[in-house]
């Protein structure tokens, strides 16, 4: 009985922690965004829904409903981020949190005992669905970030973006069964899986009492003494003490002079480099066309030529190994670097899409009478390995790095500039992807590896490795480039920056979230 008490305290202990509650609520909150791609994969297709929203299946209103969420991502995360930056990380998180719950409870009542107006109710629920989950993409990555060192950030947030997955694979396997169980005709095969992501929000509402604000935040406000209280829920006593000089330190070093958005976007401001790096990893990220396949997957499968219940399961396979291969992201983001991730994504990327799209010609060009599985089935392994590319090398890197190179007072607006992009540009593409579906076919396949090859060489040439490295250090590249008045990485330093930097780690290089 004493050696079962005894593994449960361990067990206690190791679950149950400052570090633990971070990650898992952390985790939860980027599931938000997960959940609702894999959502609205299937509710697209749904009779009841197209009927009540008044749309046919093939009308460019489904894309205009999936990509409003987007627009009101970029907008959410500029005020999440002016909110986190004044009131904290944590006022700036619950607020995102309310939003997200008030935008999913209005899609779930759209057209519910009504018919008319019901697709502007679902407009606006989409809308303010988005104001949250943006909001929350971009306040969590810069509170994860400044709760851990230069040597596990990374890990933590594609930890973090595993879980994202996870809820693309909890909404697209609910829809499935419930459609399965309900059918197409069901009202309540659609509205089901939007309900349920109420789960989410409401646990993290109920659950963040318990978790310290930023200490990192607390000192760049000069509340010296909340920032030792919260180390103080994290550390031991005797560690305390040191955890604030660094922080102190690191505060006093940067300048006290507060950064705006004009000296982020305006040319020659003092953070436009690094949010030129922002923006353009976003960008890259988009023109992956991995947007378009978490959305549209079962249509992707369709232009291998499956009907659409394979192509459904097919997906669902997808996601299943995509959640299973983030698992070498974290393993791998720390110890390769963020750089050489993306680059090698990006040359599979382009292989794979290069095939699709020779396989997608084979199977859909009516002049060549081939079999279809020996072509098909090949195109699901390569289309499955591009997923598993994407997820370790384009995933968690574009929402990682801006909360590596920006100071504290800019870190947030750094994170919102992030999401505003990703927002605007996952519009773009989910509310092209039908259309291109419907005029290019296969053909979109090619598309996808032209602009892969933009994204990776773009990388290479001016994306610098920001792992391993402090905020500080990171900075330090900026101010080099300028002084080298080049923006290229290997010309700056002798490519200092291309790479993972090899050092030891000290005493002071430990994670703020390590413990003892």
């Amino acid at each position: 009985m004493a050696t079962i008490s005894n593994t449960m305290e361990t067990l206690k202990e190791v679950v149950m922690n400052k570090r633990s509650e971070v990650t898992i609520f952390s985790s939860t909150a980027i599931a938000l965004y997960g959940y609702d791609q894999g959502m609205m994969s299937l509710i697209n297709t749904n009779y009841d829904y197209l009927a009540t929203m008044g749309i046919g299946e093939e009308d460019p209103l489904v894309a205009t409903i999936v990509s409003v969420y987007y627009l009101g991502c970029a907008v959410g995360s500029i005020l999440a981020s002016k909110l986190a930056d004044k009131e904290g990380r944590k006022p700036g998180i619950f607020g995102c949190l309310v939003t997200a719950v008030l935008g999913n409870f209005l899609m779930f009542v759209s057209g519910l005992g009504f018919s008319k107006g019901a697709i502007i109710v679902m407009l606006i629920g989409r809308f303010v669905m988005g104001l949250g989950v943006g909001g929350i993409d971009s306040v969590i990555p810069v509170y994860s970030a400044e709760l851990n060192d230069e040597g596990s950030r990374g890990k933590a947030l594609a930890q973090e973006f595993q879980a994202n997955i996870l809820g693309l694979n909890l909404a697209f396997g609910l829809n499935i069964f419930v459609t399965r169980m309900l059918g197409k005709w069901s009202q309540w095969a659609w509205r089901t899986p939007i309900i349920a992501m109420q789960i989410f929000p409401v646990l993290l509402l109920a659950f963040m009492y318990r978790l310290p604000e930023s200490p990192r935040w607390l000192i760049s406000q000069e509340k010296d003494e909340k920032a030792e209280s919260a180390l103080g829920e994290i550390f031991d006593e005797g560690d305390v003490g040191g955890e604030l000089e660094k922080l102190q330190k690191a505060r006093d070093e940067e300048s006290s002079h507060p950064v705006a958005y004009t000296d982020m976007l305006i040319i020659g401001g003092s953070q436009f480099h690094p949010t030129m790096l922002t923006v353009m990893g976003q960008v890259n990220q988009a023109l992956t066309g991995y947007g378009c396949i978490s959305v549209y997957g079962p249509q992707i499968f369709q232009l291998l030529g499956f009907g659409v219940t394979d192509a459904e399961f097919l997906t669902l396979g997808n996601y299943i190994l995509y959640l299973f291969m983030m698992t070498f992201a974290w393993m791998t983001i720390d110890v390769l670097g963020r750089r050489k991730l993306m680059v090698w994504g990006s040359v599979t990327l382009v292989s794979s899409f290069l095939l699709l799209t020779v396989f997608g010609g084979l199977v859909m060009e009516p002049s060549i009478d081939i079999p279809r599985l020996p072509v098909a089935i090949p195109g699901i392994v390569i289309l499955y390995i591009a997923t598993s590319a994407f997820g370790i090398g384009w995933l968690p890197q574009p929402w990682l790095i801006p909360t590596e190179i920006y100071p504290s007072s800019a870190r947030a607006q750094g994170a919102a500039i992030s999401v505003v992009v990703w927002g605007f540009a996952n519009f773009a593409v989910t509310f092209l992807s039908p259309i291109l579906f419907n005029n290019l076919y296969y053909w979109i396949f090619l598309v996808f590896a032209i602009t892969n090859a933009f994204a990776g060489v773009w990388t290479w040439l001016y994306s610098p490795e920001t792992g391993n490295r402090t905020f500080e250090e990171n900075a330090q590249f900026f101010t080099d480039a300028k002084e080298h008045n080049t923006w290229r990485v290997h010309k700056v330093n002798n490519s200092e920056f291309s790479d993972v930097p090899k050092q030891e780690k000290d005493s002071e290089r430990m994670p703020l979230l390590s413990g003892q």
